[in-house]
């Protein structure tokens, strides 16, 4: 099967029509194991406009293809999800990573947030945990 069938066919399983925009996004984020800015898109899509590129994030993160991380630097992260990834909080939650050298940010998700309890009529919308620090090759060029 050709690569741009099988991200033709990941986009269709997440209920998103592939366009020719939507497959180039999909596929950088494929090459990438660092989570990704709506800038670092932009500067690397020169030819494309923000709106454009907001749109396809916004579509993947409604089909849960993509999830956004809150780093702390204040700009909204975005990473792939993780197959069967429902982003739910009782089951999808996993630590992100966020390297104060290099400000790349990754998703730990082998690294799983146990079951966060509410107190009683409380209900959770979202959580995110980042652990903050120096990453393997931060350490080794430091």
């Amino acid at each position: 099967m050709s690569a741009i069938k099988e991200l033709e066919e990941t986009l269709v399983k997440h209920k998103i029509k592939p366009t020719a925009m939507r497959l180039l996004v999909l596929e950088y984020l494929l090459d990438r194991e660092i989570a990704v800015s709506l800038t670092d898109l932009y500067r690397d899509f020169v030819k494309s406009d923000r709106t454009t590129i907001y749109r396809t994030l916004k579509a993947f993160q409604d089909n849960g293809l993509v999830h956004s991380i809150d780093d702390g630097t204040g700009v909204a992260k975005y990473a792939l999800c993780e197959d069967g990834c429902k982003c739910e909080i009782e089951r999808d939650l996993h630590l992100h990573f966020h390297c104060r050298i290099c400000e790349k940010t990754k998703c730990l998700t082998s690294y799983k947030i146990p079951e966060i309890v509410l107190p009683p009529n409380h209900e959770a919308e979202e959580a995110n945990l980042v652990v903050k620090g120096i990453c393997p090759q931060c350490k080794i060029e430091s």
